[in-house]
């Protein structure tokens, strides 16, 4: 089957009135639907083992879900720094510019109004495939220096795969970090708790964190903790950190398979392949959203570290003049035919 590509259909309005849309994408089996408020990934539609398909992302059936939501950012794209900023503040070329304290002390995924809460533009991408967003952040838009132009192409490939690609160029210093903060079910959202998947992700280290979700250190090995998912085993609860890529500490070039994640019980197998060094793990312990509850869906968030801005060794975030920021994640899937 070619790419259909729908044409927009009108989905609600912004808190501000601005219409909202929706473009629907399918191909080789695989249906998903993005929202231009926001860049939600409202729904991702796939077949387990038997040919049943379901929707595999947690979100909302209209605007007003998302709107009224107490941010877990469903779906969401996410910038300008996914993850936190400790203390609301980081200092770039010597000079310390201070952003929203939306997370205890920190800021959080772009501050009280991040990228997650704006109306992007949209149209179809150039090849067909998929669907361009993009918007402008103005200068000291939530406390960030520089004109960042950002755009996400949301685009299904010849094997039903969801191929993600970010970019940014910036006027003036400063630091990037995105990501989409979609929640997996592979059972199909509404099927109760997700931690029976079973998850390997590709990372020999872990960021150590404080009680508000800020590194304390550099990496630490995983090896013979519960942060050990380099062989495949039930997800459980009780997470939200990032595990570094081995890609990353390898300096490998392009993108590698970061995680996969199973359903027993569906079949469904996602393969989340990626360009970038880390992968936050969320288990989504804490919300509590509408119809969800606690732990029905698991976050597999590509990015840079949290706290970058303020750990020069870490992988740098910061984009300046000149530079393009570019980023690709894939989501693959799949089933497999072991039954339980």
């Amino acid at each position: 089957m070619t790419t259909a590509v729908t044409a927009p259909e009108r989905a609600g309005s912004a808190p501000d009135g601005t219409p909202v849309h929706r473009w629907v994408l399918e191909r080789a089996g695989t249906r998903v639907a993005v929202l231009d408020y926001g860049g939600i990934l409202q729904s991702v539609e796939v077949p387990d083992r038997d040919g049943v398909r379901a929707d595999v992302v947690l979100g909302f059936g209209d605007v007003a879900g998302y709107v009224d939501c107490p941010s877990p950012y469903f779906g969401a794209l996410i910038g300008r720094y996914a993850n936190r900023i400790a203390g609301g503040a980081f200092t770039l070329d010597g000079r310390t510019y201070r952003l929203p304290r939306n997370n205890g002390t920190n800021c959080l995924h772009g501050g009280e109004r991040g990228f997650d809460k704006r109306v992007w533009d949209a149209e179809p991408a150039a090849d067909g495939h998929g669907v361009r967003l993009s918007l402008v952040s103005p200068d000291g838009e939530e406390g960030f220096p520089g004109r960042l132009a950002v755009s996400a192409t949301y685009a299904l490939d010849a094997a039903g795969a969801l191929r993600i690609e970010y970019r940014a160029v910036t006027d003036a210093p400063t630091v990037v970090n995105l990501t989409n903060h979609s929640y997996w079910n592979l059972g199909g959202a509404g099927s109760g708790r997700a931690g029976g998947h079973r998850l390997r992700i590709a990372a020999g280290h872990v960021t150590p964190l404080d009680g508000d979700s800020v590194p304390t250190g550099p990496p630490a090995p995983v090896a013979g903790t519960r942060f050990d998912f380099r062989e495949p085993r039930e997800v459980g609860s009780g997470y939200d950190h990032n595990f570094v890529l081995d890609q990353g500490t390898s300096g490998a070039p392009g993108a590698s398979v970061a995680a996969e994640l199973y359903d027993p019980v569906s079949g469904r197998v996602l393969t989340v392949t990626t360009t970038e060094p880390g992968i936050q793990l969320y288990t989504g312990d804490a919300f509590d959203a509408g119809p969800f509850g606690p732990c029905e869906g698991i976050a597999l968030e590509t990015q840079h570290f949290p706290d970058s801005p303020n750990r020069p060794d870490f992988p740098s975030t910061v984009l300046r003049p000149g530079e393009e920021f570019r980023s690709v994640t894939t989501y693959g899937f799949g089933t497999a035919d072991d039954r339980v």
